[in-house]
């Protein structure tokens, strides 16, 4: 069988499609990109904002209307949270909350009786993730959270906190890189609570990791800036652990993060910031900022401009906040209105963009590694431009006439800054 998955929202909805897909390859089914060819589709929806549901339920209705034959399954946080409405929703035959989704591909194939049989046309030996043209896979490692923010709805319709076993991971991991993946982003909800219950933590799994794997580029997803210690950096010592972290901020301001029952400051955040940068100066942070948040003056939005400035970001997930049903921030006073949100959310993307410019400039001239990836480029006269990323994750585009560069690592020298924020490069004859 034709097997379809599309996802919204988070890097976890993406590692547990992936996930899913090496599942139903095993069980004998191909991957298509194909809506309409797909005798299954799964759906993974996301519900963090109002706007997330809308755009759920609107591919809800896509799918069903593209290839009205097909089994359709619906999972994921909208699903999870609104049981009752996503079942009503016309064509859909299966509904599996998050709290099911380790076994997601075994309910499926008992509810809905699919046939399991060795497919002729996959390779036992080719990952369904580099027959889709990937080359990074996103390992769920944690599930749930502990916390509670104040505009997050994620926590209820993720659950409590679980971690998988070392083990478990490892052997994934091993799987994955004998089928030739060179990159892992580790993921959860609250990825620095790993081990919540298992009697280890985050860094000690990246250490095992290290020493039980030949994995040759290992990233970590989204981290709360408040569970990082001061031994955490040592991690980047290695040149496998990529120089790239996610620490949302949200807000520039303190008064602001209260509100948000965000535990950790802004000063301490800075400081954070120095402490990769001691690691490696090109160490590149990327953040997450809420715009309009209940009862942000304009002072407190001039002080978080100030602020975030001084952070030097290189790259910036801006969000005009819009209230959450069920959230604490939903029914906080002195809501900000919809054009004061427009005029903040165009000044810091304007502020974004000037930050990952500067952090650009930085690189030129710099040898580094790239890891190119398919999605390449044939030109008029023959030459192949191809992309990928550094360690730091910046994008970086390479012409030549070598049509042998998808999911290689190749040492580059960095020459210019273009104008769609993306760097270009010049392939080296020797390792950096």
């Amino acid at each position: 069988m034709f097997v379809h998955l599309k996802t919204l929202g988070c890097r976890l909805n993406e590692a547990e499609l992936e996930t899913w897909s090496r599942d139903f390859h095993g069980r004998g089914h191909q991957m298509t990109r194909d809506v309409e060819k797909a005798g299954l589709v799964i759906i993974n929806t996301c519900a963090v904002t109002q706007e997330a549901v809308k755009k759920s339920r609107k591919l809800l209705r896509k799918a069903q209307r593209q290839n009205p034959q097909a089994k359709l399954v619906i999972t994921g946080c909208y699903a999870s949270l609104e049981p009752g409405q996503t079942a009503d929703i016309e064509g859909v035959d299966l509904v599996i909350p998050n709290t099911d989704k380790p076994r997601l591909v075994s309910i499926i194939h008992q509810r809905l009786g699919l046939p399991e049989e060795q497919n002729p046309l996959i390779e036992n030996d080719t990952s369904p993730l580099l027959f889709s043209g990937r080359q990074r896979a996103f390992i769920k490692v944690q599930d749930g959270c502990r916390y509670r923010c104040t505009y997050c709805i994620v926590t209820l319709a993720r659950g409590e906190e679980s971690s998988r076993s070392i083990n478990d991971i490892i052997d994934e991991i091993n799987s994955l890189s004998s089928q030739d993946i060179k990159e892992i982003v580790l993921t959860g909800v609250h990825l620095g609570g790993y081990g919540a219950g298992n009697n280890t933590n985050l860094a000690e799994l990246v250490q095992e990791v290290l020493k039980s794997t030949d994995m040759q580029r290992i990233r970590m997803g989204s981290l709360e800036p408040w569970e990082l210690y001061d031994d955490f950096w040592q991690l980047f010592e290695d040149h496998r652990v990529m120089p790239h972290l996610h620490l949302p901020l949200q807000s520039g301001t303190n008064s602001v993060l209260r509100r948000m029952a965000r535990r950790c400051k802004t000063e301490d955040f800075a400081q954070l910031l120095n402490q990769a940068r001691a690691v490696n100066p090109l160490f590149n942070i990327t953040t997450d900022i809420i715009v309009g948040f209940p009862g942000e003056t304009e002072e407190e939005w001039q002080q978080s401009l100030s602020f975030i400035e001084q952070c030097h970001f290189g790259h910036i997930h801006i969000f005009a906040f819009s209230p959450r049903e069920g959230t604490k921030a939903a029914i906080l006073p002195d809501p900000i209105s919809r054009d004061i949100k427009r005029q903040r959310s165009e000044e810091l993307h304007q502020l974004a963009a000037r930050m990952k410019r500067n952090n650009l400039k930085k690189m030129l001239g710099q040898k580094t590694t790239v890891l190119f990836e398919g999605n390449q480029q044939l030109n008029p006269d023959a030459s192949i431009t191809w992309s990928g990323y550094t360690p730091n994750f910046q994008r970086v585009k390479a012409t030549t006439r070598r049509n042998d560069l998808c999911n290689q690592i190749l040492a580059v020298e960095l020459e210019q800054s273009l104008s769609n924020d993306e760097l270009t490069a010049q392939l080296l004859d020797k390792p950096v």
